[in-house]
């Protein structure tokens, strides 16, 4: 044996350390006035049964309780003083980063030790407690959904609360070719009715006045879809204000925002509101980065339906090719009204915020990391 190296009077272990064993977690010194104390009990014995060949059973029957409740009193003391022993600590897999475009090089995730008990059950039912924390987001022009990261602070998606320019563009082109085609069939209606008046009255005149009515039903039941699509750009072009932003609690307490603050780069804004019973996530301890199959849940409001949980897997890191923005791919759900609510682990702890799916695809959604979030709002979250 090394003479360096200390050996565990219980389990034999071997180790560097001379206070605590590393493998059992005895405290050396406890333990061993607990050996005296025995061997001391042992010498007793020893003394009585010279004195006396046949002890009485009355005293072996002390004995016993005194050796028994030396130990309990040793190691329990030990526990309490010294607390439980720390867990060992594994190193967490590194994850290497899978891009859509194998021709971008990203570097992995650096593996750091993470302590195998650093991500506690606090809740009893973690998804609950995240569903508590998520709240409802309704905007002139829409619903989503966001979360309590800071107290008085709610992150979301940008498209939430702010109008996407490329979007409104072309929501805007929609709306003028709807006006410009209804007021052709309008001109169209007036020349028939031209048109039936000049006729003499018989099959042919009556056939054009059907004609005229059917054209006149259809452009009816138009024209309310089309004043809704009025109304909507007339909001859409509306510089939106904090005081335009309504957030409706888990409990449905309802409240308006203070201040709004969206990112430049990413799909991220950060709402400040001041409320009570406010709920909310951490991020899982030691930042510890997901790995491909983990399963995973979605919380928002699609359609409209409030605190709606998806569950589904964690698919792998993916890379923007526009601008290089890292995304976590999901499977969960994530529908309109899904959009800035939290992406949560098994505990409950937040990775990411929903923010879209791929057009004409099933099951292929994407998250904001969480760590870009802080990142992002540094200032605020710190």
């Amino acid at each position: 044996m090394d003479e360096s190296k200390v050996c565990c009077p219980k389990c034999q272990h071997e180790q560097n350390g001379q206070v605590e064993c590393e493998a059992c977690g005895i405290i050396f010194a406890r333990y061993n006035r607990f050996l005296q104390k025995q061997k001391e009990q042992e010498e007793i014995l020893q003394t009585g049964r010279q004195q006396q060949k046949t002890p009485s059973r009355l005293l072996q029957v002390v004995l016993l309780v005194i050796v028994t409740a030396s130990v309990t009193y040793y190691f329990s003391r030990g526990k309490t003083e010294q607390g439980i022993p720390a867990a060992n600590t594994v190193e967490s897999p590194t994850t290497t980063i899978q891009e859509v475009h194998p021709e971008v090089k990203t570097p992995a995730h650096s593996s750091r030790p993470v302590p195998r008990n650093a991500i506690p059950a606090t809740h009893a039912n973690p998804i609950e407690h995240a569903s508590n924390a998520t709240v409802s987001i309704e905007t002139p022009w829409g619903v989503g959904s966001g979360f309590f990261v800071k107290e008085n602070y709610i992150v979301t998606n940008k498209h939430v609360v702010e109008t996407n320019k490329e979007e409104l563009k072309d929501f805007r082109s929609k709306v003028q070719t709807h006006s410009e085609l209804i007021d052709l069939e309008n001109q169209k209606i007036r020349e028939m009715h031209q048109k039936m008046n000049e006729l003499p009255a018989g099959p042919t005149r009556k056939q054009l006045a059907i004609i005229i009515e059917k054209h006149k039903e259809e452009l009816a039941k138009f024209m309310p879809q089309f004043e809704q699509e009025e109304k909507q750009l007339k909001n859409l072009e509306k510089h939106i204000q904090p005081g335009d932003i309504k957030i409706i609690m888990a409990n449905g307490e309802k409240y308006t925002a203070n201040h709004l603050e969206v990112s430049q780069k990413h799909d991220l804004a950060l709402l400040s509101l001041y409320a009570s019973n406010q709920v909310l996530l951490q991020r899982p301890a030691g930042n510890t980065p997901l790995q491909q199959g983990d399963k995973v849940y979605t919380i928002g409001s699609p359609v409209g339906l409030r605190n709606t949980v998806t569950a589904g897997i964690f698919s792998g890191y993916r890379k923007r090719e526009a601008d290089g923005v890292l995304l976590l791919q999901v499977d969960a759900p994530i529908n309109p009204g899904n959009s800035g609510g939290p992406l949560i682990d098994e505990k409950g702890y937040v990775c990411g915020v929903n923010t879209m799916i791929l057009r004409n695809t099933q099951g292929i959604g994407f998250a904001v990391p969480i760590e870009t979030v802080y990142e992002e709002f540094q200032s605020a979250l710190q």
